[in-house]
Parts: structure tokens; sequence; C-alpha cells
């Protein structure tokens, strides 16, 4: 019997007792925590998680998943599935995403924790570190950013403790050297442990707003130009 919950993730204020008895006991359980982010919309602050994200990666044994599209979306289940000692939480966005990995693999890229997702067109000169339904604009941030001749990567992090559990040459492979920027529609306390100092972040600095998504993520600056910007400010 595998237990699982599913709720908004705004409610895991009121499942963290259980999650954490589970991660402290190494029992597996699996909660779908839906309706991640701002993109919520006109439900409102009240029910937009920001800071839920950071609250849960620092729970020990956890494996937080934020995937970007359905192909990651079925690789995480898979891992939480697979995990016999600790439990999961899946993070899921409302809105409608785009299927970003379309070639086949054998390989469950999400195993890793953070893959390189579209490498640089030339030698790296920057790294754009995403999850969930904000890998589609670090997407298009690339898009820009290339056509003005600055080679860029994307990386998806759908697991940061999977990633921290592997070795420094893959982190070091994945991250790049040059310039980090990191998007997610959260607060973005513990970005900084993937960005470095220097690295840049775009994301929520506080509460959300009563709104459609896409006017919200314009509203607070969570766009593929302001992306671009926060790359190219940091060259």
């Amino acid at each position: 019997v595998i237990p699982y919950s599913g709720t908004f993730l705004i409610f895991s204020d009121y499942l963290r007792p259980a999650l954490r008895l589970a991660a402290l006991m190494g029992v597996r359980a699996i909660h779908v925590l839906t309706h991640d982010s701002i993109g919520l919309g006109e439900d409102g602050p009240t029910h937009q998680p920001v800071e839920h994200l950071a609250a849960l990666r620092a729970i020990p044994n956890l494996n937080v998943f934020r995937p970007a599209d359905a192909v990651e979306v079925a690789e995480c289940w898979q891992l939480a599935l697979e995990r016999r000692d600790g439990p999961a939480a899946m993070a899921l966005t409302r809105q409608n995403l785009p299927t970003l990995r379309t070639a086949y693999t054998d390989e469950n890229l999400c195993a890793r924790g953070a893959y390189v997702l579209a490498d640089s067109d030339g030698d790296r000169r920057a790294t754009i570190l995403a999850t969930g339904s904000e890998v589609e604009i670090a997407m298009a941030a690339r898009t820009a950013l290339q056509a003005e001749g600055i080679p860029t990567a994307v990386v998806s992090m759908p697991c940061w403790e999977l990633f921290e559990a592997e070795d420094d040459a893959y982190k070091a492979t994945v991250l790049g050297s040059g310039v980090r920027v990191a998007v997610e529609a959260a607060i973005g306390f513990g970005w900084e442990h993937w960005t470095g100092n220097d690295g840049g972040f775009v994301g929520m600095t506080g509460f959300g707003a009563s709104a459609p998504a896409e006017e919200l993520y314009e509203k607070f600056g969570i766009t593929a130009e302001a992306v671009a910007d926060a790359v190219k400010a940091r060259l």
C-alpha cells in the first residue's frame, strides 16, 4: 500500500507535521500538491504559495519534485513510487504547460535531480536554472540570448535533493562556470546555493495578488525578458 494525498500546495502548511514525521521515520508517502504558484490566479494571495517550496525543501529526507512538463511528471512520479526510505512532495501547476521534452530517452533524466534541458549553441557563457512552470520562461529567455550572440544553456531542476546527492563533477558539468540566473515563481530563499553569490534570481519577493495568471507573471516581472536582462547585467 502506497499512501498518497492530494491538495493545493498552500495547504502543505497543515500537512507539515505528517510530512515531517514521514521524513523522520523514512516512510514512503506521496503528496500531490497542485496550484503551486501565483499561476493559481484569481483566488489571490491567500491561496498563492510563495514561501512553501522553500519550507518543504528545508525538511530533511523529503524529496520535493517540481516537474516542468508531462514527461517530467511521469519521471518524478516513477521516482516517488520507487523510493522506499522517505516521502515525496509533487508540486504541480494549475496552468497548462507545453511539452518541452520531445526527444525520447531510455534514461529517467529527473533521477539525477537536475540536467541540461537545452545546451548552449557555442561555448556556454550563461546558465538559466528553473523548475516547473518557469522552465518554459527559461527556454524563451535562452532563445532571446542566443539571438544576441550569448551562448546560453537551460537547466531543469525538478528535485534539488537528488541533485545535491550527485557528485561534484556532475554538478559542475550541469551548472557550468559562467553566469547563473535562476527563475521560479516563489521566494528565492535557497537558490543562492545553486547560483552562487554573484548569480541572479527572478521570482517573488512578497505575496501575490488576484488576477489571471498571465497578468500576474507580468506584474511581478517573472518574464523571459527579465531573465535575459538579469543574465546580461552579470556578463
